[in-house]
């Protein structure tokens, strides 16, 4: 399930011209064939956390799938833009209700250590990873099937991950509705976190005044803080702020919004480096993207896992930051008639192998830190940092692409180079994303050392007769 919602906010991204043309969507409307289902995620996952608590995490997880997979039917079968868009949001909101719960459930179905670092090194190669990997499969099916078929595939995995679920998940009953579920400040988070996404992609559009922008994001910072003022009065808050109390979690979600907002971001602008500076196709791009999705994977299914067990989660996060930002840099400097096997392939290698240490080793900081009762609101708060993160990191970098990349335009530069230039200086942005989330893990988050037995007994669970 947790490949199926994270393939879906990018597998559109190759087939986003097909779309445009098959729907007529507007230049500015486009965008929001991505943003929908990011703002409807994000905004969704804090009250998604806190209904697993309530009710039990299989019901919400459940509810989350069947939602999700209707969704996609919807997108499949969009006659118009707006029908498009409705589908793409609903199915954030599915996703948001089962994405969820998953880290949480992980955690009580894997309770030994050594059991939950392979488990957790599958799903950050799932979480990271289902992203480039669902560039490959947009390319792929847009060339053999349409745009349609990169909703139509959800149905299938959608139906088999449901019959999964109902038979192999044990069941909860939570806490019970009574202890309430804060709909007040459900509402606040999520229309705030909304209205802050649509403020910084409105900032590329050129109708918008500098007096809307500054009017939106103001009444985005109101309605967030009151949410944190709710949640410091309410009897039953969404989000205790208690959480925070912990150094851990609170830096390591900072270090995880920071990942994902380099991450996503990146793969979104670097598709269009692809397709428009290199001149490849829909199929071509995605298969260029094939080097990431490699390298994270076998990183983190069979490596990351025992390099945190045997050094510690700290430090491979430390050397993963500094990787995936070392990549990104490097990729700000692909020229415009770059070759894609010198300038950008060796780049995507850098950062599969950063991503893939550092966010098993993120992940697992930020949840470890949580109490046990807690569990389903450190998922909820954990999948809230890496979609805002998406979300953000999206939207700042296409802005900055599509601001800096008017500019070289007006100042006289060719269509071509001003793209290029306007990539260039995002892939900056995105490394700065990076070697900030290296920054906080260096300085707030302290190093924690593994009992030697653990260690052993970790080896244990991942020697190759395991894999």
């Amino acid at each position: 399930m947790q490949l199926m919602i994270i393939l879906d906010g990018t597998i559109v991204t190759v087939a986003l011209p097909t779309i445009q043309e098959d729907l007529n969507f507007s230049s500015s409307g486009l965008a929001w064939v991505v943003n929908s289902y990011l703002i409807a995620f994000a905004g969704l996952l804090l009250l998604s956390g806190k209904l697993g608590d309530l009710i039990g995490s299989k019901k919400v997880f459940i509810a989350g799938l069947v939602t999700f997979t209707a969704a996609s039917v919807l997108a499949a079968v969009a006659v118009n833009p707006l029908m498009l868009i409705l589908g793409r949001f609903a199915q954030g909101i599915g996703g948001a209700l089962a994405s969820a719960v998953i880290l949480g459930m992980i955690i009580r179905l894997y309770p030994k250590p050594g059991e939950q670092a392979k488990v957790m090194g599958i799903y950050s190669f799932v979480s990271a990873g289902g992203g480039a990997i669902g560039l490959i499969a947009g390319g792929v099916i847009t060339e053999t099937i349409g745009w349609t078929g990169a909703f139509w595939v959800n149905v299938p995995i959608g139906i088999i991950a449901l019959v999964l679920a109902v038979r192999g998940l044990p069941n909860e009953s939570g806490i019970g509705l009574h202890k309430g579920a804060d709909v007040l400040g459900a509402v606040l988070v999520t229309v705030g976190l909304s209205l802050g996404i649509y403020t910084i992609v409105q900032l590329a559009e050129p109708e918008t005044t500098t007096g809307q922008s500054l009017g939106y994001g103001a009444t985005a910072a109101v309605l967030l803080i009151a949410f944190l003022i709710r949640q410091a009065k309410s009897a039953n808050p969404l989000l205790p702020l208690r959480i925070f109390r912990s150094r851990q979690v609170s830096a390591a979600n900072i270090v995880v919004i920071m990942i994902f907002a380099a991450g996503f971001g990146f793969q979104f602008l670097n598709a269009l480096y692809l397709q428009k500076v290199l001149g490849f196709d829909s199929l071509r791009t995605g298969l260029a993207f094939l080097p990431a999705p490699v390298t994270l994977g076998a990183i983190s299914l069979f490596l990351a896992s025992k390099l945190n067990i045997r050094f510690g989660a700290h430090k491979v996060l430390l050397v993963g930051l500094f990787g995936l930002g070392a990549g990104l840099a490097l990729l700000s400097r692909a020229p415009e008639n770059g070759n894609y096997f010198i300038d950008v392939m060796p780049t995507l290698f850098i950062m599969g192998a950063g991503m893939g240490l550092a966010l098993p080793a993120a992940i697992m900081m930020a949840m470890s830190g949580a109490q046990p009762a807690d569990q389903g609101l450190a998922s909820g708060l954990n999948n809230t940092a890496q979609q805002a993160g998406g979300a953000v990191g999206l939207a700042v970098l296409a802005t900055t692409a599509a601001t800096y990349t008017a500019s070289q335009q007006d100042a006289g530069a060719a269509a071509v180079t001003a793209l290029r230039d306007g990539y260039s200086v995002a892939f900056l942005i995105a490394a700065g994303f990076a070697f900030v989330g290296f920054l906080v893990a260096a300085f707030a988050l302290r190093p924690a050392e593994t009992p030697t037995h653990k260690v052993q007994e970790t080896e244990a669970l991942l020697a190759p007769s395991h894999m």
